[in-house]
């Protein structure tokens, strides 16, 4: 089952015991995925309603592809499955932050670094930073 309850009131979302995610038009919700261990960014990705659902009743981090229009589970090409540790919701459920633990290499970029954000903006230039 991929089905949400439609969001409620605002107090319902922001002191409510209930999951009601707020998808945006295109039905997704940002997700946030930082290393359990470590508190490290790994990445920032898309979900849509099919995606958390795996993602909450397997444990592993599940995402949607924009570009691609389709679900993928991470690491299941590369084996850098994301064990799932705990997963949060914002004030008003409309973000989700995953608190993982990177499987495989124990990398989150398919670029090849442990961290999708492994760059640093300098003087408006992009410099390394693994």
């Amino acid at each position: 089952m991929t089905d949400f309850p439609p969001p409620g009131p605002t107090e319902a979302l922001e002191r409510g015991t209930e999951l009601t995610p707020r998808f945006d038009a295109a039905g997704l919700i940002a997700a946030v995925a930082t290393h359990a261990e470590t508190g490290e960014v790994l990445m920032l990705a898309w979900m849509n309603a099919e995606a958390l659902r795996r993602t909450l009743d397997t444990g592993e981090a599940h995402y949607f592809s924009r570009s691609r229009g389709t679900l993928w589970k991470k690491g299941e090409t590369s084996g850098q499955v994301q064990r799932v540790v705990e997963a949060r919701i914002d004030c008003d459920q409309d973000a989700v932050w995953l608190k993982v633990l990177p499987q495989g290499d124990g990398g989150a970029c398919h670029v090849g670094f442990r961290s999708c954000f492994y760059r640093a903006i300098e003087d408006g230039r992009l410099v390394e930073r693994p």
